[in-house]
């Protein structure tokens, strides 16, 4: 069961975020290759964040998964998180982290 939590400091209140739960369930399910309704997302608004020395949007994610990760699933899950937190929440792509960690393989990798 894929896991995504999302951290950032953009103010939530009054955001729709039931798209970017939406979009962010079905890139995690079809990207690593699970079910949707196997999958969970966490996103969590308004937190302490600085990031560059400066505290402009940003977000700080995690991804744990039982398998289905490998270098390329790595990269699109970036990409396609990134892109997702740019076009709902203005953050841009150069200001979020993915740490993905696939539990079945033990190995972390954290992309910028």
């Amino acid at each position: 069961m894929p896991c995504l939590y999302i951290s950032t400091n953009v103010c939530l209140d009054g955001v729709d975020a039931d798209p970017i739960f939406s979009e962010a369930t079905k890139a995690v399910a079809s990207i690593i290759g699970r079910p949707e309704n196997f999958v969970m997302v966490i996103l969590k608004g308004s937190l302490a964040i600085s990031f560059g020395g400066n505290k402009e949007p940003a977000a700080y994610a995690e991804i744990i998964s039982m398998g289905g990760i490998d270098s390329e699933v790595k990269k699109k899950l970036i990409a396609t998180i990134g892109t997702i937190l740019q076009e709902k929440l203005s953050i841009p792509r150069t200001r979020f982290i993915l740490k993905v960690y696939d539990t079945t393989a033990g190995r972390k990798v954290s992309k910028l």
